[in-house]
């Protein structure tokens, strides 16, 4: 086994970061990085010093995935790794978002105002509006497996 090429030692980054997740639904993680150095990380759940989904109940339990995100009550992981960066003080300004899943609409909104130039998934997610903003900005997005 040799040494893993930087997208999927990335990769295999945020999966770890996505088991952190108090998500019911969907554990996902997202990790920002400049010139092969980590800046963040988040996965998706509840805001700091909230109850916890498993505590309350997933109130989009009966709605279909990618659908009523207003809805949900965690914060997603692209979001998360946003926050945490601005907490931080650290720049993500020509970033590159590996994430687990493929960014909502509204995560693509936010990491297309942060600055980020490109964005590599794993897994696909039911809101193909997202590709399309990405694309309008120029971003480049690469789906990847893992290996």
């Amino acid at each position: 086994m040799g040494r893993p090429e930087l997208d999927d030692y990335f990769m295999k980054i945020a999966e770890v970061v996505a088991s952190r997740s108090t998500c019911l639904r969907r554990k996902a993680g997202a990790v920002l990085v400049k010139d092969k150095r980590i800046l963040s990380t988040g996965y998706n759940g509840v805001p700091k010093g909230l109850p916890h989904c498993e505590d309350t109940g997933c109130p989009r339990k009966n709605y279909p995935s990618g659908t009523h995100h207003e809805l949900c009550r965690a914060v997603h992981s692209e979001q998360n790794a946003i926050v945490q960066a601005a907490i931080h003080g650290v720049s993500i300004e020509g970033a590159t978002l590996y994430c687990t899943h493929q960014p909502c609409t509204l995560c693509a909104k936010m990491l297309i105002n942060a600055g980020i130039k490109r964005v590599v998934y794993k897994e696909e997610y039911p809101d193909n509006e997202s590709l399309k903003f990405f694309k309008q900005a120029g971003i480049d997005v690469e789906k990847i497996g893992c290996v």
